[in-house]
């Protein structure tokens, strides 16, 4: 029997987006300029330098539970509007994280557990039967998508390794290697790039381990070839590229909240009630339409997070 691919409902041609103003690095403006060109000047979609050993697993089985109240952004948007600090501070970075090797790479899940492994990514991912969920991801710069990720629930990992009972967070760890990502030559942040959360907040069924989107495997300047996702939380929290997960007693400190704890702190829910020190998180501009939308509590993700928080000060969930 012949297998009929039908392109999926996103997979529409669009005009790239406006990048967006850049405001976090004094070099940003100059580096954007450097590489407007070369981004302009690659395909929509990206192509990979080698072939990914796990294609045949996409696309994934849909997971009905989790739908959208708006259209999905086009990949032809998505792939072109990345924060991945790594290669640079502008947002048409998909040039430039083509440098990024997927393969070899291990992931190292140790700390306090029971069992410590290690495990080449082609491994991780084959032990996992993936699914594809359809998520909101809300910047705390003030802008939003949506994206059908692909991948598998934290909380399999989690239950993998079995943590020990003095476990009470979870610290993620990207990759070191400056060779290979320009970026991590800037000595202005602390390298590599670090982000946690909670035993709690990994029991729940939302973080999801991300390998692949749009039907296919991760790409690079997604963040591959494995991602956190969080996606009642602002992006920053949703580390890229990782490489190590590790079960610890004391609450980890993630990159941002190293270099300004006032504004990006181990929290960072979404809550349009709390604005940025700089700006307001009462409404949010929707990738690909231009639109402006109020922003939802938990970036509309209440129900599923219940009674998560319940007793903690709420002045410390937001920052």
């Amino acid at each position: 029997m012949a297998f009929i691919h039908r392109r999926p409902s996103w997979a529409i041609p669009e005009a790239l987006a406006t990048p967006e103003h850049i405001f976090l690095n004094r070099r940003s403006i100059l580096a954007g300029m450097g590489l407007g060109l070369a981004a302009a000047a690659l395909p929509r979609k990206v192509r990979a330098e080698e072939a990914d050993p796990t294609a045949d697993l996409y696309p994934a089985k849909p997971n009905a539970t989790y739908k959208l109240d708006r259209a999905l952004t086009p990949e032809a948007i998505n792939a072109n509007h990345n924060n991945f600090y790594e290669y640079g501070t502008y947002k048409e970075i998909a040039a430039n994280a083509q440098q990024l090797k997927t393969r070899p790479w291990d992931i190292q899940i140790g700390g306090l557990v029971d069992k410590p492994m290690t495990l080449a990514i082609d491994d991780l991912i084959r032990k996992f039967p993936l699914e594809t969920r359809l998520y909101r991801h809300r910047c705390v710069e003030a802008w939003s998508m949506t994206i059908p990720w692909s991948g598998f629930p934290l909380k399999a990992l989690v239950a993998m390794a079995s943590p020990k009972t003095d476990a009470k967070f979870i610290r993620f760890e990207t990759f070191l290697d400056p060779s290979m990502a320009p970026g991590q030559n800037d000595f202005v942040y602390p390298w590599p790039y670090v982000e946690g959360v909670t035993i709690e907040e990994a029991a729940l069924d939302l973080p999801f381990l991300v390998t692949g989107a749009y039907d296919k495997p991760l790409a690079k300047q997604f963040g591959a070839p494995i991602r956190l996702v969080l996606p009642w939380k602002y992006g920053f929290k949703s580390i890229k590229s990782i490489r190590k997960i590790d079960f610890v007693a004391e609450q980890p400190v993630g990159l941002w909240e190293a270099i300004q704890p006032s504004e990006y702190g181990f929290w960072a829910n979404v809550n349009p009630e709390v604005p940025h020190p700089r700006w307001s998180q009462a409404k949010e501009r929707v990738l690909g339409t231009g639109e402006q939308v109020p922003t939802q509590l938990f970036n509309g993700y209440a129900a599923e997070i219940g009674q998560l928080y319940a007793g903690k000060d709420p002045a410390k969930l937001y920052m």
